[in-house]
């Protein structure tokens, strides 16, 4: 890999570590100030609300921008979402503003390594990018739920800067005041990015001409035969785990009378499967075999179907280690194939924010519906168990599609993937 790899993983690393810690403080803020369940559910709706609403902008200005630069403005606007938080403004608000940041900064995050890399490494990168992230995700819940408990919030409440008087008198306020300054560590490293020396594609003077751009480049990676595949599987996926996020803490309340800060320790549990399966991924699976993993998602949505029967800890840890593995086995080689097809269509940036809206607009509709469930009273198990089926239902139909295409479209399929395999022996 080359240098540069590793200073985009270091800034990855501390972004997502914030990013996840700073979620688990925003469920103990509303928790604690009175927000009811329907509230907490709606944080991953409301964070995923301006990667659908910017879609069409936020990849043409990954493209126009070196990509450093813009997760260097992303995580400064992740800051102010966090400043919100501690000024008064409303944490679904608040929190919403950080999605903003979080919505820039991922094409740039994710664009730069078509830029770095060459497709041959394209995988194996995913791999490293979506381990580090899982990592990140694992220590991100831990470090939250710990900043929120009695040890750590009351060591950092014990802080008295002189002479200033600060809003922060909650362990949550703490939390989120500690968070500001991880994102600044990740600022750091976004600037020491290097350039990768591709030719920048300015922003039109026409601003609202993306818009036609955006439907076009959706329209043409959900007409290609290999790209809809590869899209439709990602979209389901994170659709599904980005809410599974907050229902686990949900469970885990439920199921084993788990706090805040037990609870974000068995999201991290999911998370530790997810890394051992996206690594695994990366050093087993061709860009060329990327579809033959998605058998894999039925028996992924069957298992967090059966998450409703487990009832005691010793069950819990290997079932949710091996429920992540599934899926970061699944959404590696995947993503990679998407990335490949997207580049070679319409450019990094841009394929980055056409997934990022189908991913986030499946996020923001499955999280409206679970919020929407839990306000009208709805059991945790039984979202739980909904959203197995939604997964193993639209994995089935995702397969069906695949087999019509490779039936009916054969010429076609085999010419991609014959590109994806020369440019992995030649990339």
């Amino acid at each position: 890999m080359k240098r540069g790899f590793y200073t985009i993983m270091a800034a990855q690393f501390f972004s997502s570590l914030a990013d996840n810690a700073l979620f688990v403080a925003a469920v103990e803020l509303l928790r604690t100030g009175g927000g009811g369940e329907w509230q907490r559910a709606a944080l991953v709706p409301m964070f995923a609300l301006f990667y659908v609403v910017l879609a069409p902008w936020v990849g043409a200005f990954a493209d126009a921008r070196p990509k450093g630069q813009v997760m260097f403005m992303s995580n400064a606007i992740k800051i102010a979402g966090c400043l919100m938080m501690l000024f008064g403004s409303h944490p679904l608000l608040a929190y919403a503003v950080v999605g903003l940041g979080a919505a820039a900064y991922s094409p740039a995050k994710y664009g730069i390594l078509t830029e770095l890399l060459p497709p041959s490494q394209l995988v194996k990168a995913n791999g490293w990018i979506e381990g580090l992230t899982i990592g990140s995700i694992i220590l991100g819940v831990l470090l939250g739920g710990q900043l929120v408990g009695p040890r750590l919030s009351g060591w950092l409440l014990g802080f008295d800067l002189p002479g200033i008087d600060t809003p922060i008198d909650t362990p949550p306020e703490a939390a989120i005041a500690s968070l500001v300054l991880v994102y600044a560590v990740a600022a750091v490293f976004n600037l020491r990015i290097p350039h990768t020396g591709v030719e920048m594609r300015p922003l039109p003077a026409n601003k609202l001409s993306l818009l036609a751009d955006f439907r076009r480049c959706n329209s043409r990676l959900w007409r290609d035969r290999l790209g809809q595949i590869s899209l439709a599987t990602t979209t389901l996926f994170w659709g599904v785990s980005g809410n599974m996020r907050y229902i686990v803490l949900a469970w885990a309340a439920v199921a084993l009378g788990y706090g805040t800060t037990q609870a974000a320790g068995l999201v991290g549990v999911v998370a530790i499967g997810t890394a051992v399966g996206a690594v695994a991924a990366s050093m087993r699976v061709r860009l060329d075999r990327a579809t033959a993993v998605m058998p894999l998602g039925m028996l992924m949505g069957a298992l967090v179907i059966c998450m409703v029967f487990v009832q005691h800890l010793w069950v819990a840890v290997p079932f949710l280690i091996f429920l992540g593995a599934l899926g970061g086995y699944i959404v590696v080689p995947m993503n990679a194939l998407l990335q490949h097809r997207g580049h070679n269509l319409m450019g990094a940036g841009r394929s980055i924010a056409v997934q990022n809206f189908n991913e986030q607009a499946c996020i923001l509709g499955l999280g409206a519906l679970y919020s929407a469930s839990a306000g009208a009273g709805m059991p945790a198990f039984s979202a739980i168990a909904l959203f197995g089926a939604v997964v193993v239902v639209v994995m089935v139909l995702i397969e069906l599609w695949h087999r019509h295409n490779q039936r009916h479209h054969t010429a076609e399929v085999e010419h991609l993937l014959e590109i994806a395999r020369s440019d992995r022996l030649h990339g």
